[in-house]
């Protein structure tokens, strides 16, 4: 799966987390905590989301490691 590819799929999932965001507002090196307003309960389901779409587990310590788009798909491609 290509960077693209895996950048559209947990937009997607942030998309049905926070549903009123857009996909160019979402920048690949800024804390999506800070740039979304997003809570650690909608991380949870955002890496629920990323788990259910793309079968990759993320252990909670793992977390802490996703903290902007661009982390999240560096982790997720190293997974896949």
């Amino acid at each position: 799966m290509k960077r693209d590819e895996i950048r559209e799929t947990l937009i997607a999932c942030l998309s049905d987390v926070a549903p009123e965001i857009a996909e160019e507002e979402v920048e690949d090196d800024v804390d999506i905590r800070d740039e979304l307003d997003l809570d650690s309960m909608d991380i949870l389901r955002w890496v629920q989301g990323i788990h259910k779409a793309l079968g990759v587990e993320i252990p909670e310590e793992d977390y802490g490691k996703m903290t902007s788009l661009g982390d999240a798909i560096d982790y997720v491609a190293g997974r896949i």
